[in-house]
């Protein structure tokens, strides 16, 4: 059995009360043997560190999405995040970033706690997990400009060897192809065994295979043939099987 990580699904969503446990077995039974829980607020972001603290092979990730900001992250907001940024689970800063399609927060906003928090991360040296809807532009002139900055080249990030993840890209080959100068890693889940998904199935196969991530985006974006129903980490597998083919390579290989 070939072992895989779901880089990015929300096991604290209230679809998964019922069976949380029950999902995350499944997973392991699939040999999904590590997952990222992934916080949206400072309460997710706390049940996020409680359920990595629960269960072997979850991790954690914290941070506050463009969708779930209200009036904006406050200092109070930031030195929470770093609380549980602590946490030796916690393996990320996310999921921040610009949310353009739902309009629930005004534009400047969201700008102000990307950020703020892109600040914060590169402070802790975390890497960051980016939510990026109809906002590619301004979420792509925003990390370019944070990379460069001198305050983050001379940061704890800098030593890592990735900064961050650009989560379920939808974006073109030159996007993908700055992300990738940066250094970042690109994550795809399951819109690319979507059939009416042709641009992004010819995207994944213009990539390099070490600088993708695997994700369902849990209890969202099932892949098919699961969609219509809840998805779930064990669901990664169908995105694993679906990259092998598009780019015509061993499932163990991708």
């Amino acid at each position: 059995m070939v072992a895989l990580v779901d880089s990015h699904c929300h096991l604290t969503w209230p679809s998964f009360d019922s069976d949380r446990a029950e999902v995350i077995a499944r997973a392991q039974a699939e040999g999904v043997t590590r997952l990222v829980t992934i916080g949206t607020d400072l309460e997710t972001s706390r049940q996020c560190v409680a359920l990595a603290a629960e269960y072997a092979g979850v991790y954690a990730a914290a941070g506050i999405h463009p969708n779930d900001l209200g009036a904006g992250v406050t200092p109070d907001d930031l030195a929470d995040l770093a609380r549980l940024a602590a946490q030796p689970s916690v393996v990320a800063i996310g999921e921040i970033g610009l949310d353009y399609y739902w309009e629930r927060t005004p534009h400047p906003v969201q700008q102000a706690a990307f950020e703020a928090q892109l600040t914060l991360a590169a402070a802790l040296g975390k890497p960051v997990i980016i939510h990026d809807r109809d906002a590619h532009a301004d979420v792509m002139a925003t990390l370019r400009a944070w990379v460069h900055a001198d305050a983050t080249r001379r940061s704890p990030l800098a030593a890592r060897r990735f900064w961050g993840v650009l989560h379920s890209f939808s974006g073109d080959l030159a996007q993908a192809q700055e992300a990738l100068a940066w250094p970042f890693l690109l994550s795809f889940g399951g819109p690319i065994t979507f059939k009416n998904g042709q641009a992004l199935h010819a995207l994944v196969t213009q990539l390099p295979l070490d600088r993708l991530l695997l994700e369902t985006d849990a209890p969202f974006l099932t892949p098919h043939p699961r969609r219509g129903q809840r998805n779930e980490p064990a669901h990664v597998t169908l995105v694993a099987a679906a990259l092998a083919r598009l780019r015509q390579q061993p499932l163990a290989e991708v």
